[in-house]
C-alpha cells in the first residue's frame, strides 16, 4: 500500500498544534465540501481530508502516527508496510475504521491497515457512528443581521443509493437568521448534516456578508459613506441619513472635509454590546452640464481663488 502524509494533506507542520490542526481542518473542510465546491476532486479530497483529521485530531493516534514515522522519511505515495510490532501501547485494541473520530476511510488500505495493527491487529465490532457534520456557507444582507430574517439555501447533499454508490442530490432548506448575527459567526442546524447510522451530523453555515457599495463591516461596527452637497459641507447642518437600522437626522458640522467620520454610539450590528456606526463624510460635486451651471462654478473659481493643492 502507499504511505500517506497526513500533514500534508491538512498542509500542516508536523509540530502543529492542535488549535493549528483543528484550524487547517476546518479552512479545508469549508473549500473542498461537496455542497460548496466547484472542484471536480471535491469529494475524494474531503474523504482525505477527514482521513487526515481523524488521526492528527486524536492525540492517541496521532502519538500512533508520529510514532510510525519516527526515524524515517516515509513520503506520500511511497510504497509502504506497516511494522510487525507498530501500535503495541496505543489504542488498546481499538478496532474498526470508527474509532478514528468518525472519519470515513471510504476503502483506504493505509487508513484500514494502520487500525488493524493497533492493539496488534485485533478487531471489534464497529459501534454505530454518528453522522458527519457539514459545512456550508450563506451569504445574507447587512440589513437582515439588524432585523432578523428567514432564507432558503439550496445544498448538494452526498448520499448512497441503493447500489451503495455515492450520488448527490440537490436539497432546499429553511434558515432562520437571527438578529445580530456577525461575519464569520456560525449557525448550527442541529440533525442536517451528513446521515449516520447513530443519528445525522449537524450543518455549520458560516455567516457572510453580501457586498455593498456603501457599507464595510467590522465585527459589530458598520463604516457607511455619506454622499454630502459641498455646500452642506462648507456650511454645515442636519442632514437625513437612510442608516441600516432606519433613518436618522445628523448634523454636519461647518467646514466639514471628505473622510470625516461621525459616530453614531448603538447603531451598528445589535447584540449585548451592540456596535457603533460609522458615517464616512464623502462631498460629492453636482454636474455643470447648462451654462447656468458652469457659470456659478466659474464665479466660485473668482470669488474664492482656492487652490486645493496648495502646500503639498
Amino acid at each position: 500500500m502507499e504511505y500517506k502524509d497526513y500533514y500534508q494533506t491538512l498542509g500542516v507542520a508536523k509540530t502543529a498544534s492542535d488549535e493549528e490542526i483543528k484550524k487547517a481542518y476546518r479552512k479545508l473542510v469549508r473549500k473542498y465540501h461537496p455542497d460548496v465546491s466547484k472542484e471536480a476532486d471535491a469529494q475524494k479530497k474531503t474523504q482525505e481530508i477527514n482521513e487526515a483529521y481523524g488521526v492528527l485530531g486524536d492525540a492517541e493516534k496521532r502519538a500512533a502516527y508520529d510514532d510510525l514515522g519516527r526515524g524515517q522519511q516515509y513520503r506520500a505515495g511511497q510504497e509502504f508496510r506497516p511494522p510487525p510490532d507498530w501500535g503495541r501501547g496505543f489504542g488498546g485494541g481499538n478496532g474498526g475504521a470508527g474509532g478514528f473520530g468518525g472519519a470515513d476511510p471510504m476503502g483506504s488500505d493505509f487508513f484500514a491497515d494502520l487500525f488493524a495493527n493497533l492493539g496488534g491487529g485485533r478487531r471489534r465490532q464497529q459501534a454505530p457512528q454518528r453522522g458527519e457534520d457539514s459545512h456550508a456557507s450563506i451569504t445574507i444582507d447587512l440589513a437582515d443581521s439588524y432585523q432578523g430574517a428567514t432564507r432558503t439555501i439550496s445544498l448538494m447533499v452526498a448520499e448512497r443509493d441503493a447500489q451503495d454508490r455515492i450520488v448527490t442530490r440537490e436539497r432546499n432548506l429553511s434558515v432562520n437568521i437571527p438578529k445580530g448575527v456577525t461575519a464569520g459567526q456560525q449557525l448550527r442546524l442541529s440533525g442536517q448534516g451528513q446521515p449516520g447510522a447513530a443519528g445525522p451530523g449537524d450543518l455549520y453555515l458560516e455567516i457572510q456578508f453580501r457586498p455593498h457599495a456603501r457599507y464595510r463591516v467590522d465585527g459589530r461596527d458598520v463604516y457607511q459613506t455619506v454622499p454630502v452637497a459641498p455646500w452642506e459641507m462648507a456650511l454645515g447642518g442636519e442632514i437625513e441619513v437612510t442608516t441600516p437600522s432606519g433613518k436618522v437626522n445628523v448634523t454636519v458640522p461647518a467646514g466639514s472635509q471628505s473622510g470625516r467620520k461621525l459616530r453614531l454610539r448603538g447603531r451598528g450590528i445589535p447584540g449585548k454590546e451592540a456596535g457603533d456606526l460609522y458615517l464616512l463624510l464623502e462631498v460629492v460635486l453636482p454636474p455643470a452640464t447648462t451654462d447656468k451651471q458652469r457659470e456659478l462654478y466659474q464665479t466660485m473659481a473668482r470669488e474664492m481663488a482656492f487652490n486645493p493643492r496648495a502646500g503639498g
